[in-house]
């Protein structure tokens, strides 16, 4: 159908606001292009970050719980990952760090285990300039106060270690302007291109907050940096817009589906608003888990999909431990963990391919610092020690009141209570991450959730080496080395998940080009996280940004989008055009007005025959309904069902559907060639969106083939996947007699074909998107026998004629196996 002339149509649409996508968002617009830019989070402006407990409580994404805060966890198989939700991505939970990815890095032809190779078709030297740009944007400067506690701690230990130590670039302000010296709480300058927020920032007080989102504006964070600048360009900043679902556009460009969050707090996000918009240029920019799972949930209708979709997924090596009792000549030392931004400093071990001697896979490690708060807490849920100061402190009191010694100074009881803090001052987190190995896999369930397969297993050396160096951080400083608990069951936590749309040389083995545009689409791009081939090493924000920046570079030095030669029409026909979009819209509207009265026509029609069934009882017409349940595998682009099938097996694939079969009247069923009744119901598949609900379906009970001894059982479903792309799922159950006992096998086995677009009966077109075969399980058959229902005057006689039918038919196509003997009727 033509586009209406009312339908919202942009230059480009940016789903997500982190560091690709805000990068993407702010060079398009300054290019000229009118950007939309959709975060499904809220903004935070200064001091908008909760602190409470009851505020931090509510501080999580989960909206269908009524849950729309900043922290996203996701739970998976040996790893959890945290991300973002608001305007500004990551940039608004991380900490600070902007590190460049070292050249050495940038491999090739590194064999994976399972096969293949991490391979990055981009080089430092491709980066280096978009670097630059990005860091001055941002705005950088690495750590002014070298005596923190902390900060000289890792120093020494680095020293003692013999390891390299940096103050790595950080995205913070500790000056009110660019090259002035450092201090506290001062009044930020706003640059000329303002500031989104319209409220006043301040310079960084060294609370270690950044984790949870800066209360004093002191973090350089994008809504603060590029999208305030992509904002005074023109780009259109929408928050609490979320993105379901999108696909191409006959002759180019995106429609994107989104429904927008309007609840407050607490209520759950039912019946929200649906929209959508289309673009000549997507920009999938939503973080890795969202990016991963929008680009895997909408495959049924991206033909050519590269099969290396999903994997490649790393976690940056992310690794948490601690060092505890830090001491120094025999006495504690205060570590101080708190003082300061979350991390100062970085220590650096080589890898193999830096050609310097170095061995096994790099990586970093960093200190780890959090708020006071944090302190307070860790020191009050001590257990024990806490109850025993306390029991303490109160019989101190007691027994002053009964000898009435009236001792009116306490501070010496109290700090007695509050205990040491030893516990706190002398402990230090610390953060390691650097090139473990790439082979994780993003996958959609059958009911449309992502999964991740991933182990520690092949990254177990790696690990190993991290740990090594977090232990002799540990010992320089004279304190014990623990592991984050959850690393005794071999699981991590990842604040920096990577891969699932690796870019390539080859669409074979990824699924875009080093300019992050999906190959096959043109205009469709990925540029965040989820583009990288394998892990940075150090802290990815600035190499994502960076990438960003280069493709946005080349995007806008090609020239005009893909549809750009349909944008400069001339006069006439762009007139035409317009007539023709106004036409269409009449059409429709005539068509909603026919739908309207085809529906009153029908509810008239069903009302007239209900009160002649009322009217003559033995006239009732009588219908029968009963649930279906078939199980099964499929795969995308392939024609035969049955090759699909073994492909969806192998890569557990799942196809499954729940469907209520209706005849309404079973006599004219009975006597119809067609045998014609109909089917709601859904369907669960990872493959083609998830959980999709049949629109419109229709069921053919034993139809003739072309061989006369056979017949067909036929079923067809219009659903529509996320992004709004409309499918037919068509299936066949091939009743036939052949050598065996094969009855049961082709009445529970149907052969299923996908195609695009919504087909009527008799139509089969539509390219094919999926097929395969799905079949009825014993305990699923069992089940449906007990959902058999009837209405009408005569129950009795309803299921008698239907059994007539089906047992007729598969006496007609199976009576040859049964023996007769003579005189048996024929």
């Amino acid at each position: 159908m033509l586009q209406s002339a009312t339908t919202e149509h942009v230059d480009v649409v940016v789903v997500g606001s982190g560091f690709g996508g805000s990068v993407a968002a702010y060079r398009l617009a300054e290019a000229g292009r009118s950007v939309v830019v959709l975060e499904r989070g809220r903004a935070y402006p200064p001091g908008s970050f909760p602190r409470t407990p009851s505020g931090m409580g509510r501080n999580f994404w989960e909206p269908a719980v009524g849950r729309h805060g900043l922290f996203d966890l996701w739970s998976f198989d040996g790893l959890d990952g945290v991300v973002s939700s608001g305007l500004g991505g990551g940039s608004l939970i991380y900490a600070n760090v902007l590190l460049r990815k070292d050249e050495s890095w940038f491999v090739h032809e590194d064999p994976l285990p399972g096969g293949g190779y991490e391979e990055w078709p981009v080089s430092r030297a491709d980066l280096e300039p978009h670097y630059d740009v990005v860091e001055d944007m941002i705005g950088t400067s690495p750590y002014p106060y070298p005596d923190t506690p902390k900060t000289a701690a890792m120093r020494e230990a680095a020293q003692g270690a013999g390891l390299a130590l940096q103050l790595p670039p950080l995205a913070v302000s500790f000056s009110r302007r660019r090259g002035e010296p450092p201090v506290r709480l001062g009044e930020i300058e706003t640059p000329g291109y303002g500031n989104l927020h319209g409220m006043p920032r301040a310079t960084c007080r060294l609370c270690g907050e950044c984790d949870l989102g800066c209360n004093d504006g002191a973090k350089n964070t994008l809504d603060h940096t590029y999208l305030s600048a992509a904002k005074h360009q023109g780009a259109d900043l929408r928050v609490r817009h979320e993105v379901k679902g999108f696909r191409p556009l006959t002759g180019g460009g995106y429609e994107v589906t989104y429904v927008i969050h309007t609840g407050a707090d607490g209520e759950p996000a039912v019946d929200l608003p649906v929209r959508t918009i289309r673009c000549e240029r997507l920009v999938l920019a939503a973080g890795t888990f969202g990016t991963g799972y929008l680009l895997l949930r909408n495959r049924a209708a991206l033909p050519g999909l590269g099969k290396a979709l999903g994997s490649r997924f790393s976690g940056n090596g992310d690794l948490l431990g601690f060092v505890l009792g830090a001491a120094k000549h025999g006495a504690g030392r205060d570590l101080d963990a708190n003082q300061g931004p979350v991390i100062t400093s970085a220590i650096r071990v080589g890898d193999t391919v830096d050609g310097d001697g170095s061995v096994g896979r790099g990586h970093y490690v960093q200190d780890a610092g959090y708020p006071s708060f944090g302190a307070w807490l860790a020191e009050t849920v001590q257990g024990a020690g806490l109850i025993s100061r306390a029991a303490r402190f109160a019989v101190e009191r007691v027994a002053n009141e009964v000898a009435e010694r009236g001792d009116s100074v306490i501070g010496g009881d109290l700090a007695s209570l509050l205990g040491d803090g030893r516990l706190t001052s002398s402990s230090l987190p610390l953060l390691g991450m650097g090139r473990d190995v790439p082979d994780g896999v993003l996958r959609l369930d059958g009911d449309g959730r992502l999964g991740v397969t991933w182990t520690t297993e092949t990254s177990t050396d790696f690990f190993q080496g991290v740990r090594d160096t977090m232990r002799r951080i540990a010992a320089e400083l004279g304190g014990a080395f623990y592991d984050n608990p959850l690393w005794w069951a071999r699981r991590v936590i990842t604040v920096h998940p990577l891969g699932g749309a690796p870019m390539s040389t080859d669409p074979r083995t990824g699924v875009c080009d080093q300019y992050g545009e999906v190959f096959g689409h043109p205009g469709l791009y990925v540029l965040d996280g989820a583009l990288l081939p394998g892990p940075v090493g150090p802290n990815p924000s600035l190499t994502i940004a960076a990438v960003s920046d280069r493709a946005c570079t080349h995007l806008l030095e090609a020239g005009e989008s893909p549809r750009a030669a349909a944008v400069a029409l001339p006069p006439e026909v762009a007139a035409l055009e317009q007539a023709t979009a106004e036409a269409v819209e009449k059409v429709e509207a005539l068509e909603d007005a026919a739908a309207e009265a085809v529906e009153a026509v029908e509810a008239v029609t069903a009302a007239a025959v209900s009160a002649a069934a009322a009217a003559e009882p033995g006239a009732a017409v009588n219908g029968i309904r009963f649930t279906e349940w078939m199980k099964g595998f499929a795969a995308l682009g392939e024609d035969d069902p049955r090759t699909a099938y073994e492909r969806g097996r192998h890569h557990r694939e799942r196809l499954e559907f729940e469907l209520t079969i209706s005849v309404d009247d079973v006599d004219r069923f009975v006597t119809d060639r067609g045998h014609e009744g109909s089917a709601i119901g859904h369907v669960e598949c990872g493959l083609l969106g998830g959980h999709l609900e049949v629109e419109q379906g229709w069921f053919n009970l034993f139809t003739e083939a072309d061989d006369p001894d056979a017949r067909q059982m036929l079923y067809r479903l219009w659903l529509t996947g996320p992004g709004g792309n409309p499918m037919t799922f068509t299936g066949v159950k091939q009743v036939r007699d052949e050598a065996g006992l094969d009855l049961w096998r082709d009445t529970s086995t149907l052969f299923v074909t996908v195609r695009e677009g919504h087909e009527p009966p008799g139509t089969d077109e539509g390219r094919t998107v999926a097929s395969g075969i799905v079949t009825i399980h014993v305990p699923d058959f069992l089940r449906q026998l007990t959902t058999f229902r009837t209405w009408g005057g005569d129950p009795v006689r309803t299921v008698d004629s239907f059994g007539s039918l089906f047992l007729g038919q598969l006496w007609a196509v199976y009576g040859s196996m049964v023996p007769r003997n003579e005189g048996d009727r024929p």
